[in-house]
């Protein structure tokens, strides 16, 4: 499989995996951006890509900024017909302010192959073991 990367500005950064065994390529910051404790953003990256038909890329957290400093990413779905920029949604969930530098990895993508299920609607579901037990009904 090939994934197509288009630069929008001369300065982005191509995304790249650290390790050739890491799951998720680096997403990169194409701006500084300042992230105020409990505040939204995107963060741009300059890039465009072309998801290969039948794939979606997954934007998750980098673990490090999520587990050090409260960094969490935000609606991460990238369906193969999309061809604008990558923009990642980030939220601080930290104590302090957090500065996205340029060129600095914001968060990482998965490409994965999807499965897009044939839709029914139903009167009955079949039963399972959980049933209909909601959060925290299967314990500790």
């Amino acid at each position: 499989m090939q994934l197509k990367i288009k630069k929008l500005t001369e300065d982005a950064i191509i995304p790249k995996y650290a390790t050739n065994d890491d799951a998720g390529m680096d997403l990169f910051a194409i701006e500084n951006v300042e992230l105020e404790p409990m505040q939204r953003v995107q963060v741009g990256t300059g890039i465009a890509m072309e998801i290969p038909e039948g794939h979606v890329g997954l934007i998750w957290d980098k673990s490090g900024l999520s587990h050090k400093f409260g960094i969490k990413t935000l609606g991460g779905v990238v369906d193969s017909g999309y061809r604008g920029e990558i923009k990642i949604g980030v939220i601080n969930l930290g104590k302090e302010k957090y500065i996205f530098e340029k060129g600095h990895k914001v968060a990482q993508m998965i490409i994965q192959k999807k499965e897009t299920p044939e839709i029914i609607e139903a009167t009955e579901l079949n039963n399972s073991e959980r049933g209909e037990g909601g959060f925290g009904s299967t314990g500790k």
